[in-house]
């Protein structure tokens, strides 16, 4: 599942071809993705103007002109990609349609903006703008790492009673928004934090630590486009390289990059956990 780097870099990909930009035709073709689009979703897009494309936690917005955005979530195998662009020197020509081809948006100027999703994870949904805290996927997520809500008081507040292990603990939505499976991996390995221990356990100043180190990992992995291990790809369609720089994540019985010790995968709540029994306590 593509988490906060991948999303942020595929809104990056996308703004420059969709933003201050209007919709000349939107194409919508199948009525549903994991869930319903939703009605007369083609004619609600069809000549709005994309005033501005955000993101929160792991889901992209684009605000329209008509009081609405768009929500999108690309799931485990959906791709945003841009054509009918200049990329640096480069002009990315339109490819033709492929089969998967769910939503597809005609730019003014050129541009198209294709949704392609070959097993119908991700999803679209219209919403009011001023109610989009309200929305079912969007209610209850908590701050933003890189947002001023998330700060060290705020997490140790949040994770001070908590009785789950400090993994687990991370990647739930309510406590901070976009974290996922691979870069909870990494921040506690670079904080040495055992991903096993109770999060209420850890002492106050250890927890504090997370949050710059939280920070860190998320704005390298953007730099370098995210990490693509199995789907993933950017809005031109380049693969992102952060998983060439793993410390712990999928690199079990290979050595700790700091102290040479076997990584060592376990499983936590269904999920892989990638650690160092060394460094990490």
């Amino acid at each position: 599942m593509p988490e906060l780097p991948e999303v942020e870099t595929v809104r990056r990909g996308l703004a420059p071809a969709m933003e201050g930009t209007r919709i000349a035709r939107a194409e919508v073709n199948r009525p549903d993705l994991r869930w319903p689009l939703p009605e007369q979703m083609a004619e609600r897009l069809t000549g709005a103007k994309v005033e501005r494309l955000r993101r929160r936690s792991k889901y992209i917005l684009a605000d329209l002109d008509t009081g609405e955005s768009l929500l999108i979530h690309l799931g485990m195998s959906g791709r945003m990609m841009v054509s009918g662009v200049m990329l640096g020197d480069f002009h990315l020509d339109h490819p033709a349609p492929l089969k998967h081809d769910h939503v597809v948006l005609h730019m003014d100027g050129g541009a198209r903006v294709t949704f392609n999703d070959a097993r119908r994870f991700g999803a679209m949904d219209l919403v009011r703008t001023d109610r989009e805290a309200a929305h079912w996927l969007l209610a209850g997520l908590g701050p933003e790492p890189f947002g001023n809500d998330f700060h060290e008081n705020y997490l140790i507040n949040a994770l001070k009673t908590r009785a789950t292990p400090i993994k687990s603990a991370l990647l739930d939505q309510h406590v901070v928004a976009g974290l996922g499976n691979i870069y909870v991996c990494e921040v506690l390995h670079r904080a040495g934090i055992d991903p096993r221990r109770q999060a209420r356990r850890i002492a106050a100043k250890r927890l504090a630590q997370l949050v710059p180190i939280i920070r860190q990992v998320l704005s390298e992995a953007i730099t370098a486009g995210g990490s693509s291990l199995r789907d993933h790809r950017q809005a031109d369609g380049e693969l992102g390289y952060f998983q060439h720089t793993f410390r712990v994540y999928d690199r079990e019985d290979t050595p700790c990059v700091t102290c040479g010790t076997t990584i060592r995968r376990i499983v936590q709540s269904g999920r892989s956990t990638f650690f160092c029994p060394s460094c990490q306590k």
